[in-house]
């Protein structure tokens, strides 16, 4: 059973800063390694994905902002989230796969495994 753990959502303010975590069975044979997000009431939206050799994607909302980066000695990706905003409060999802397209174009259909989510509020 291929599964993924996401660690470290919370509660802060606007402006402090986060550090996502995710790990899990799926890591050591995927290409593409993900961050996606919901919020209440809205749909599921991509945030960064990163590649095997490090090359990034990032929605335009957290450019600047967010960076994902991938430990492939220890399976880990990392979020980490600065300058966070009110509307960044989501349940924050980790994802892995192995469509280039999935990476490209932060299509979250092209993920097939995901972890159970980990709730970000900022107020």
């Amino acid at each position: 059973h291929v599964q993924l753990v996401e660690s470290g959502g919370g509660s802060v303010q606007a402006g402090d800063s986060l550090r996502l975590s995710c790990t899990g069975s799926a890591y050591s044979f995927a290409r593409y390694w993900a961050w996606f997000r919901r919020a209440a009431g809205k749909e599921r939206e991509g945030v960064a994905t990163i590649d095997r050799y490090g090359g990034t994607r990032y929605a335009d909302s957290v450019t600047g902002r967010f960076t994902i980066t991938y430990d492939s000695a220890k399976y880990i990706t990392y979020l980490q989230m600065n300058s966070l905003k009110d509307e960044d409060t989501a349940v924050y999802y980790c994802a892995a796969g192995s469509s280039w397209a999935g990476w490209s174009f932060l299509r979250a259909d092209q993920f097939p495994y995901w972890g159970q989510g980990t709730q970000v509020t900022v107020s």
